[in-house]
């Protein structure tokens, strides 16, 4: 008898899980290990938000899959405020997080251009843009990156736009930082019919101008993705928003309905404090701009090649090394932090490191007191 059994999809290993044994040269410091690794914000929420997460009554019934009219009401003025753009609510959606939409989005897309087969991606990007595509079935095809972190769009052959579903693109960049032309893009979305899907939840953390949004060239045939969790560190509460092109945002909204995709009905509440009040968010960008600077200079007195980002709130740089998994576990010895090594984020850039600047001001000075004193364990 055949022993032959059919094989399916095969999960890849989650990338994080990959640095247990840095870890572990990281926690031999005294004060054992400070993660940079993973962009999961430390600092507090506002109070009024977490005080309304019990306080909403909302609990009891079904939420609305879109988002309740205050919720998409405040999502609106945000944008107004931060952008200049007048969008209509009925051309916004809630998510249960983004990263869920970034996972999911390919395969409605598919389902809604069954003749395609094709996700167009940043080559260097954050890793659910590739495996979104493959857990819908499509060919996930990158785009290279030049090197101030805009798309090659000219690269991308005929034949693939022919096939594309859809192009997801990242500004400011994760891991880079790098701010892409979004008015491009835009223009792409309308040259080409693919529908380009802007990935935009660190627009709230650009240093090297004003933040940018897709949205403001025009809504047609493109969606702009928006999050709570790096703008106001809620990322536990698993809330943002897609917005744009009215038949995209109506076609994901009936689709996601029926498939139950619903941020819970307190959280709503709460996501639509956070959205009203812009002070909490100025106050965490000079944080991650003090922190930024602080490594940035730690960085460079150790020899590292290290600048400051266009946006975000990650440092992207390489060192003599080819291998990022051999910098990330000098990096632990020497400072006891643990970073993402850069092939996480693409093939090519296996000599690179993501320092992710999450930890508390103290945390920091810890680590250069151990710069200071050059031990390694």
């Amino acid at each position: 008898m055949s022993s032959d059994v059919p094989s399916g999809f095969a999960p890849p290993p989650y990338p994080y899980d990959r640095l247990d044994s840095i870890a572990e040269l990281a926690r031999r410091h005294p004060d054992g290990l400070v993660d940079l690794s993973v962009g999961t914000p430390v600092d507090p929420p506002m109070e009024e938000v977490v005080e309304a997460l019990s306080s909403s009554n909302a609990e009891r019934g079904y939420p609305t899959s879109l988002g309740s009219t205050e919720l998409r009401k405040a999502m609106s003025a945000w944008m107004s405020r931060r952008f200049g753009i007048d969008l209509a609510i009925s051309r916004i959606a809630s998510c249960l997080g983004t990263k869920e939409f970034v996972a999911s989005t390919p395969w409605y897309m598919k389902l809604r251009s069954p003749s395609k087969d094709t996700v167009l991606y940043p080559a260097v990007s954050y890793p659910t843009y590739a495996l979104g595509a493959e857990l819908a079935g499509c060919r996930a095809v990158p785009v290279p990156v030049d090197g101030d972190g805009k798309l090659q769009l000219s690269s991308i052959s005929s034949g693939d736009i022919t096939r594309a579903v859809m192009l997801w693109s990242n500004s400011p960049s994760n891991p880079t930082g790098e701010l892409d032309d979004l008015q491009k893009l835009y223009e792409f979305a309308n040259d080409t019919g693919v529908p380009v899907f802007s990935d935009e939840c660190y627009c709230e953390f650009t240093w090297s101008k004003d933040p940018d949004s897709i949205l403001k060239y025009g809504s047609e045939n493109v969606i702009a993705v928006h999050s709570l969790s790096k703008r106001s560190n809620l990322a536990g509460i698993r809330v943002g928003f897609y917005a744009g092109d009215p038949s995209l945002v109506d076609y994901l909204g009936l689709v996601r309905k029926h498939a139950g995709m619903m941020v819970p009905g307190p959280i709503q509440y709460a996501a639509a404090i956070a959205f009203c009040d812009d002070l909490h968010v100025e106050r965490q960008r000079k944080v991650y701009y003090d922190r930024l600077r602080f490594m940035v200079d730690l960085l460079t007195n150790l020899g590292y090649d290290v600048s400051m980002p266009n946006g975000g709130f990650y440092l992207w740089f390489r060192s003599e090394m080819e291998d990022g998994f051999e910098l990330a576990a000098e990096l632990a010895r020497t400072l006891g932090i643990l970073v993402s090594p850069g092939e996480f984020y693409g093939e090519d850039k296996k000599s690179f490191v993501r320092i992710a600047m999450v930890a508390e001001t103290s945390k920091l000075e810890l680590v250069a007191q151990r710069a200071r004193k050059k031990e390694r364990f």
